[in-house]
């Protein structure tokens, strides 16, 4: 029970900041906000959020079937080291860029803002792959044991911390639009700093 508070911290801390940077879910819930209100905003706010919980679930599902198999842990580790050294280059690298352009909000159809959010959402796959291998991470150094309580404390966590990246966008994006140049660089520079996080966690696992 000492790792539930961790495993919570971790994962909305990796959700959150996955999630902030901008995109097509974010940038959305911006718009949502402008043309409908706040209040539609929120509410497609929660249905990325529930889109998320659910490919969290199919992610740790995923993952505990991996976790039997030690051989595959290992290879999937290995991958996963690779594939943070280079996200942490990525979005150092992409956070140094002068970006001078405003937010581009994507156009869409007019539709009920929650089942729009829970659709936008579900259609990035990548979700599903990212909260696996995070979760094979998480395995590894013990805070995940694939009891349901860490089970549903992880998918918790996931979409609580994606919830409060979208509840940003929503509330404030009227105030910090005119200051993107700053927020994202800051942004990008604080998902490259958890890039290299888990890739230490991760070469410490592997290594000792």
């Amino acid at each position: 029970m000492q790792q539930l508070p961790i495993l919570f911290v971790f994962t909305f801390g990796a959700a959150f900041f996955a999630s902030l940077p901008p995109g097509l879910l974010n940038l959305n819930a911006a718009k949502t906000s402008v043309e409908k209100g706040k209040a539609n905003g929120l509410i497609f706010a929660l249905g990325v959020a529930l889109a998320v919980m659910l490919q969290t679930y199919v992610a740790v599902r995923i993952a505990k079937l991996i976790s039997r198999n030690q051989h595959i842990v290992e290879l999937l580790l290995q991958t996963a080291l690779l594939v943070f050294f280079v996200l942490a280059i990525f979005f150092f690298i992409k956070g140094r860029k002068q970006v001078k352009k405003p937010f581009i909000i994507v156009e869409t159809k007019k539709r009920n803002s929650f089942s729009k959010g829970v659709f936008l959402a579900l259609i990035n796959l990548l979700a599903i792959p990212y909260y696996s291998g995070l979760n094979t991470v998480f395995h590894s150094q013990g805070i995940m044991t694939y009891r349901i309580v860490d089970e549903v404390l992880f998918i918790l966590a996931a979409g609580s911390g994606t919830f409060l990246a979208m509840y940003i966008y929503v509330i404030y994006f009227n105030k910090w639009e005119h200051k993107t140049k700053s927020f994202t660089k800051n942004s990008n520079y604080i998902l490259s700093g958890l890039m290299v996080l888990l890739f230490v966690i991760t070469a410490f696992r592997l290594f000792n």
